[in-house]
């Protein structure tokens, strides 16, 4: 081949790579009625990049993702794909209808038309996402997997199709160490096109081109180049230098306002001068920057624990594991008292939050929490929230149960340092984005008042400005806690006081 036939074959690449496969024009989004998600956004996305959707939580990322799938319809603007482009998503959690379905079954339906001989592709795609199983994995119930599980499957769900564009919506969720190394070599291995929307700011980074801003207020998306970190210092030094200039206009504008006063007092002549005083002050008010509101964190807060708590709160004397497919029992020695710290750790699918939930059910052998003991649990799932409940009959209800009275404005209160407010007060659990439910789980710990805290992923969905703020409510909490993560950076942050291996 000649260098001039070279040449042209690898012009001929680069402009395929740089083709722009979706393209969204001025187009807006509302769910229901007056609740508007997107206002005009526009934004591109070429063909074999690598971008992070990223955004307040409740922002609109996963309507971004359900327009780009057809499964959402915009009100307005004009969305463009590439013709015969394979769209594929990896959801958050798995739809309760598809729980009772075989690994085979679940598989299947990703498909539109019958794909004969499907066990091999499958073995293929669970390797890539290091979920070996046995012989009979195929005809395994998808609610026998652990969460962990569950979301290697997602993801094999959607690479099975193998699609130009892959759509992860939180795929580090439940993910153990393992699970994330093995999804972060094959994107960066990757040669399609990929839009994640993560908060694992470690994981985006090690293959992130380029950032979507959904900005929560305005409701547009901003569009950056360049890596997760250096981008989000972008950001940030954008934000610093707008206060800044805010502030000095601010300066300004009093100065004017107040020398307008003087010479309007003064009256005569001096009442023109300080008539254009005020309109030099209306000038520099325009010229003021709208600095961005989404980036502002939840309030500091704290879980008060259940008053009168004496002696031991919870004892484990055995509990069992999974090794192999098998049930394995194991003895142990845990004793927990107030004020008392106990990690719980192992890979997926050992039993992890199979050992929480008895905890939580006070039905467990070898297990017992002591009576009395009011308990307050954060499910990685959410399922503790009754999703047909709004958020203030949630709340209502979390107050209740700590022992109080209704106290609308304390409850309220609670709701605003978690970014509750206004329309979402009355917005029904269900219709919350992932990380908004989450939000109401750890309101709802507030107002429970628990003796025993259990918490099962709590870093899941949760925007990534939040999570020191909780490391420190959790850090502080004077009950006892249990507490599974696989966030390393998160778990630092806590004292623990004893750790129960279940590999181990």
């Amino acid at each position: 081949m000649s260098k001039e036939t070279r040449g042209i074959k690898e012009n001929q690449q680069n402009q395929k790579t740089q083709e722009v496969i979706v393209r969204f024009d001025k187009v807006s989004f509302e769910w229901g009625v007056n609740k508007p998600i997107l206002n005009e956004v526009s934004f591109t996305i070429r063909r074999g990049t690598k971008i992070t959707l990223m955004g307040q939580n409740g922002a609109g990322k996963s309507t971004i993702f359900g327009l780009i799938s057809g499964l959402c319809v915009p009100e307005f603007g004009i969305i463009n794909i590439v013709k015969n482009v394979s769209i594929a998503s990896a959801r958050q959690v798995i739809r309760p209808n598809q729980l009772d379905l075989t690994v085979r079954e679940f598989f299947e339906r990703c498909f539109k038309s019958k794909v004969y001989n499907i066990d091999p592709r499958i073995d293929d795609v669970l390797e890539v996402v290091n979920l070996k199983g046995h012989t009979k994995v195929h005809d395994k119930i998808i609610r026998t997997f652990s969460g962990g599980q569950q979301a290697r499957l997602l993801l094999a769900s959607a690479l099975i199709q193998n699609p130009d564009l892959l759509l992860l919506d939180e795929p580090t969720n439940n993910l153990d160490k393992a699970g994330i190394a093995h999804l972060t070599k094959f994107l960066i291995n990757y040669k399609k096109t990929v839009l994640v929307i993560s908060h694992d700011a470690e994981f985006l980074n090690t293959f992130t081109e380029g950032v979507l801003y959904l900005d929560v207020y305005k409701k547009n998306i901003e569009q950056y180049a360049g890596n997760y970190f250096d981008v989000v210092q972008d950001i940030t030094t954008r934000v610093e230098k707008e206060n800044m200039k805010n502030a000095q206009l601010q300066k300004e504008i009093q100065a004017k306002k107040d020398q307008a006063n003087v010479f309007a007092y003064k009256g005569g002549r001096l009442r023109l001068v300080a008539k254009r005083m005020r309109e030099k002050a209306e000038e520099l008010e325009e010229e003021m920057v709208d600095v961005r509101k989404e980036d502002k964190a939840i309030r500091p807060f704290t879980i008060p624990s259940q008053p009168d708590l004496i002696g031991e709160i919870l004892n484990i004397s055995s509990f069992t594991t999974m090794k192999n497919g098998k049930i394995v029992k194991r003895k142990a020695q845990i004793s927990l008292n107030k004020n008392k710290h106990l990690l719980l750790q192992g890979p997926n699918g050992i039993g992890k939050t199979t050992l929480l939930e008895r905890l939580a059910s006070g039905k467990a052998d070898g297990e017992k929490v002591s009576e009395g003991i009011r308990i307050g649990y954060f499910r990685q799932d959410f399922s503790t929230l009754n999703f047909e409940d709004t958020v203030y009959q949630s709340l209502s209800g979390a107050m209740k149960e700590g022992g109080e009275r209704l106290d609308e404005e304390h409850m309220r209160s609670v709701a605003a340092g978690f970014l509750i407010t206004g329309e979402f007060i009355r917005t029904k659990i269900g219709d919350l984005s992932e990380g908004q439910k989450g939000l109401v789980a750890f309101a709802r710990l507030v107002l429970q008042k628990p003796g025993l805290l259990i918490l099962d992923e709590p870093t899941n969905h949760i925007n990534f400005r939040h999570l020191p703020i909780i490391a420190e409510a959790l850090d502080k909490y004077k009950g006892a806690m249990i507490l599974v993560s696989h966030v390393p950076e998160f778990i630092k942050q806590i004292r623990i006081d004893e750790v129960l291996d279940l590999e181990k």
